[in-house]
């Protein structure tokens, strides 16, 4: 029988020797939230082509790489926003959306409230982590952010 054969309602299912690289591209998403990342970019670290990749992937998981990237920045949000006492802002960003709008959107969508209410909902629980105390342990990834040392060292053009 064809690795690649047909299932069901023509759904392309991946053959063993691809989930390895879907898998390592799904822990890279993972591990890498915080980044900017995309299709092709996943697709890299899996070693296929973008639009191979996208069918594998959604056959696999029943979701788009990007639909499965959101869900985890939106499940980290989650976490920050009952822990910590950071603002729906600095933990949008935090978790690698470059829109409040896009992130208060599509968390109301997951989660059926927005941030706020969420964040309210959890404010009057234990003592929340502070906000400083997060970003130095790395608890929440700045995307782009380098240490304090890289950040003052000047650059090869600079005089």
């Amino acid at each position: 029988m064809d690795q690649n054969a047909r299932v069901g309602d023509n759904e392309l299912r991946a053959p063993g020797d691809v989930l390895v690289h879907l898998r390592r591209a799904r822990d890279h998403a993972d591990r890498h939230y915080a980044d900017a990342l995309d299709v092709a970019a996943l697709a890299d670290v899996a070693g296929l082509s973008k639009y191979h990749f996208l069918r594998l992937f959604k056959a696999t998981y029943g979701h788009t790489p990007g639909e499965y990237l959101s869900q985890r920045r939106i499940e980290r949000a989650q976490d920050l926003l009952r822990a910590t006492n950071l603002t729906v802002t600095e933990v949008c960003h935090a978790v690698g959306f470059s829109s409040l709008g896009s992130f208060s959107s599509r968390f109301r969508e997951v989660v059926g409230e927005s941030p706020s209410d969420f964040q309210r909902r959890y404010a009057a629980g234990a003592p929340h982590i502070p906000g400083c105390f997060v970003f130095m342990w790395g608890l929440a990834e700045r995307a782009g952010a380098g240490s304090a040392i890289e950040e003052k060292q000047p650059t090869a053009g600079a005089s």
